[in-house]
């Protein structure tokens, strides 16, 4: 009996073992934890994308990665900015960065990291989500509202996007 397992399914279990570890992470109580966990969250997405470009010959995988970079990005810029603005304490970049590298996606280049980087980001968009809408009805603050309003839709538009390419990944 062959004890390897096959590509879908080592696909599913890394994109299992990403969302429960962000699940466990996603729990914001406080404006600092929502800012810690955004953040960390848009770090792990940033780098995971820069090696998706690194790794992929799928057009369409490097053209969502570079999105996906983008919008982290500004994802970040924004939230130092209501950080520093409103005096909101935050986690040293450190300990976001030591956050962010548990999040990330470690698989072997070839078919297998773009299948895996495609089912990462699905679930990757999806805790996002339910991350942002939690802090929306649970914020106290107006300008993290805000934010989460801002973002929200992209991360949204993100994840229809990631749909598609899974989609017409197990269809080829």
């Amino acid at each position: 009996m062959n004890t390897l397992i096959g590509p879908k399914r080592f696909v599913a279990g890394c994109a299992l073992a990403f969302a429960l570890a962000v699940a466990g992470n996603a729990v914001a109580a406080s404006p600092a934890n929502f800012v810690d966990e955004a953040s960390a969250a848009a770090i792990a997405q940033i780098e995971t994308s820069r090696m998706a470009i690194s790794r992929t010959s799928s057009t369409g995988i490097n053209s969502f990665a570079v999105e996906i970079i983008k919008d982290y990005t500004d994802v970040n810029r924004d939230l130092k900015e209501i950080v520093k603005k409103h005096d909101l304490p935050m986690s040293s970049d450190d300990q976001i960065a030591s956050k962010a590298k548990a999040l990330m996606l470690e698989v072997p280049e070839g078919d297998d990291f773009d299948a895996a980087y495609i089912a990462n980001q699905v679930k990757a968009q999806e805790v996002a989500i339910e991350l942002y809408k939690r802090e929306a009805s649970t914020s106290d603050s107006p300008e993290l509202k805000a934010f989460v309003e801002k973002y929200l839709p992209k991360l949204e538009n993100n994840l229809t996007v990631a749909k598609s390419l899974e989609r017409s990944y197990n269809e080829s």
